[in-house]
């Protein structure tokens, strides 16, 4: 199967072909823009993951060899058929997905854990498509190559963080060991039945109606006592005299684009740590990829004293039209991303990170909103639980094996504990 392909790893985004991994990208179950060339590549430029802070990049790339030309079928030479971006990693900081135990565990037998070989966007806990592959056997292959690679490298174990099914199913047919976690996504449909009987329709199901015509359509559907509290955390910012101002994609300016950072950056400092992402990054975000961001800006007596930034790609105006949308976001997904605060208002977070977003992608027609990792306090702004996915190898088989079992034991707990959040609907039940 390998053998179909050429194999070649490039050490920075700057040596690979910009378009045509964004094509092949485009062509992904679940593309995100967290997987476009120049986000990874702002990563790395900008000094926010590269060697230096213990995340090497490398690009496995499968291209096709030389042969027939001229069909989809039969690709010409040097085509990209499947590639992803897999760090080498000496810490397991930005994953989401916690490994710290394991690690320990080959310490204390006197093994390196580090290097370990990781298939993710740093800092970056959202799902999609990580193995990007023209189809089935070529994601195989990729998988296969990873492997080979991962073993020639040296690498403890390789971690695919965050994969959609496509990715698991390759992962895990390659024969490596799957986890689960939680997050927590709202989606901007009016719950079905059995929602409304405190429980979620199966995964991939048809929506049952048309999303919400404004938040107050939203908020009717929830229970009296949710709906009650986020009233009342919407009041208390109102009277603390907050206002909020939205700016969307290339209207961000460069004070704006400034004032976020102050904000990040404070709410790392206050519990005593170095923002992951530099200044830098966001200025090469501005710059390449205005179009996927959208800033909240909490302004009081005149002065900005706090921001929210989400992602929230907008096709073209062009493309719009093309398909008839009713704004260039309809129908698209918006992920939860940074906040912060240089004056604290109570309930300021719940207003900035998730009412003012959800009002927004109301508006908009976003079908879906992800609100990153964590937070069961998310079911209450009717953020409902959903599974989410990695794959895991490791190179030691005594380790292996125990690993095996202990995430055995660790997906029956967490299938009890997706049982338990699922009777806690936040939505109504009459």
């Amino acid at each position: 199967m390998r053998e179909d392909y050429v194999i070649r790893v490039a050490n920075s985004a700057a040596d690979i072909d910009a378009p045509a991994w964004d094509a092949l990208l485009a062509r992904q179950a679940e593309p995100s823009p967290f997987m476009r060339h120049a986000y990874l590549a702002a990563l790395e430029q900008s000094g926010s993951a590269c060697a230096r802070t213990g995340w090497q990049a490398h690009f496995l790339l499968l291209e096709a060899k030389a042969g027939p030309q001229g069909t989809a079928a039969l690709p010409g030479p040097g085509a990209l058929q499947a590639a992803c971006v897999v760090y080498s990693k000496s810490h397991s900081y930005g994953e989401y997905v916690f490994d710290w135990a394991w690690a320990s565990a080959y310490e204390q037998h006197g093994l390196a854990y580090y290097p370990k070989a990781l298939v993710a966007v740093p800092f970056t806990p959202v799902p999609s498509s990580r193995l990007l592959a023209v189809n089935d056997t070529a994601r195989a292959a990729l998988v296969s190559a990873l492997l080979d690679w991962c073993r020639e490298s040296q690498q403890s174990s390789l971690h695919i963080l965050f994969a959609d099914a496509q990715d698991t199913a390759a992962c895990e047919q390659a024969g490596m060991m799957l986890r689960h976690t939680v997050q927590f996504h709202w989606k901007n449909v009016a719950p079905t039945l059995p929602a409304l009987r405190g429980s979620l329709p199966p995964e991939g199901a048809s929506p049952a109606s048309r999303g919400y015509a404004d938040f107050d359509a939203f908020l009717a559907t929830l229970s009296q006592e949710k709906r009650k509290k986020i009233r009342q955390e919407r009041r208390k910012v109102q009277e603390a005299g907050v206002t909020f101002r939205c700016v969307e994609g290339v209207h961000i300016g460069a004070a704006d684009w400034d004032f976020f950072y102050r904000c990040y950056e404070r709410t790392y400092l206050e519990h005593g740590n170095a923002p992951y992402l530099t200044r830098d990054f966001f200025r090469r975000m501005a710059d390449t990829m205005p179009e996927a961001w959208v800033l909240f800006v909490a302004e009081r007596d005149g002065r900005p004293i706090a921001s929210s930034l989400i992602a929230a790609p907008a096709l073209s105006t062009a493309s719009t039209a093309e398909m008839g949308l009713k704004t260039p976001w309809t129908g698209g997904i918006a992920y939860g991303r940074y906040w912060g605060a240089l004056e604290r208002v109570d309930c300021l977070h719940f207003e900035a990170c998730y009412y003012q977003p959800l009002q927004w992608c109301i508006a908009k027609g976003i079908q879906r909103f992800e609100g990153g990792a964590q937070g069961e306090h998310k079911m209450a702004r009717a953020l409902l639980p959903v599974m989410t996915h990695s794959a895991h190898w490791l190179a030691h088989p005594a380790f292996a094996d125990a690993v095996g079992r202990f995430l055995e034991r660790e997906g029956e707990g967490i299938q009890n504990y997706l049982g338990e959040l699922n009777e806690r609907s936040p939505f109504r039940k009459d």
